[in-house]
Formats: structure tokens, C-alpha cells, sequence
């Protein structure tokens, strides 16, 4: 510091004009050059921007397509849901057909079953009133049979002590005659 101090005060002495300097240059030197550095830098910071602003388009970018995709995603998600309830839905009512088809044919089978034993009752009741009239028909047939034998019986013992062998003779004698 000293040695500029000194130079500075020859100067002095001797009238001229002595410019300050740092590291060589004076100052216009060094307004040029901070105009040349802060143009550089407003360069790189401008490219450094434009690096920022395209990282974070991208990012937007990545963020809107990851938003799309969700979106299908979830009206793909949203279409299986409503397929998978209208499945449920038709397998509800056709479960519920399968029951009311079920009921009416329980229904059916029961009537016709109650049909068939009606049915049954009226043919054992037919079958055992044939078998009682025939009971009947053999009872009368018999009793008749019995009659007839003891009518037969009578009739004979009758003749036979009412008639002799002579008189059995003009009986015989009279019904030749009358053919």
C-alpha cells in the first residue's frame, strides 16, 4: 500500500493526473468488465432459467399424463364397477325367478299330489265297495243256492211223502199224454 501511496505523491509533484488502478486496469476497465461478466451471467442465468422453466414443464407435464392415466384408470375402474353391479343385479333376479319357478313348481307338485291321493281314496273306496257288493252277490248266491237246496230238499220230502209209486205213474201217464 505504501508503494501506491508513494506513486501516487511523485505524481502529485510533478502535475500529472494519476489514475487509480486495481490489478492493472482503471475504471472504465472495470466497467467493462463488469458489463461483459454481468452480460455472461445474465446469459448462463437465462439458459439456467430456460433449463428450470423446461424441468419444470416436464414435471407439469409427467404430473398431466400421470393425471390422465388416473382418470382412465379410474373410469376403467368405474366401468368394472358398474358391470360387476349389473352382473349382481341380473344374478339377483335371476336367482329370484329361480325361486318363484321353484315355488310354482312345489306348488304343482303338491296339488298333484293332493290329486293323486284324492284319486287313490276314490279308487279304494270304488275297490272296496266292489269287493263288499261282491261279498254281497256271493251271500245273496249263496243263501239263494241253500234256498234252492232246501226248497229242493222240501219239495222232495214233500212229494215223496204226498206221493207213491202209483201215483208217480198217472203223473207220468198224464204228462205223456199231454205232449
Amino acid at each position: 500500500m505504501t508503494t501506491i501511496m508513494s506513486i501516487l505523491a511523485a505524481a502529485a509533484e510533478h502535475g500529472e493526473h494519476v489514475e487509480a488502478t486495481v490489478m492493472g486496469l482503471g475504471a472504465e476497465g472495470w466497467v467493462y468488465t463488469g458489463i461483459t461478466l454481468f452480460i455472461l451471467i445474465a446469459i448462463f442465468f437465462a439458459k439456467a432459467h430456460q433449463k428450470v422453466l423446461g424441468a419444470l414443464d416436464a414435471q407439469i407435464a409427467e404430473t398431466r399424463r400421470s393425471l390422465d392415466e388416473a382418470k382412465a384408470v379410474r373410469a376403467e375402474a368405474e366401468a368394472l364397477l358398474a358391470g360387476a353391479k349389473a352382473q349382481q343385479a341380473a344374478a339377483a333376479k335371476e336367482a329370484k325367478g329361480i325361486v318363484a319357478h321353484a315355488a310354482h313348481e312345489a306348488e304343482a307338485i303338491v296339488a298333484k299330489a293332493t290329486s293323486d291321493a284324492a284319486e287313490l281314496v276314490v279308487r279304494r273306496e270304488k275297490m272296496a265297495e266292489d269287493k263288499i257288493s261282491a261279498a254281497e252277490r256271493s251271500a245273496v248266491e249263496g243263501l239263494r243256492a241253500k234256498a234252492a237246496q232246501a226248497a229242493a230238499g222240501a219239495a222232495r220230502d214233500l212229494i215223496a211223502a204226498g206221493h207213491t209209486a202209483k201215483a208217480d205213474k198217472a203223473l207220468v201217464d198224464e204228462a205223456i199224454a199231454g205232449l
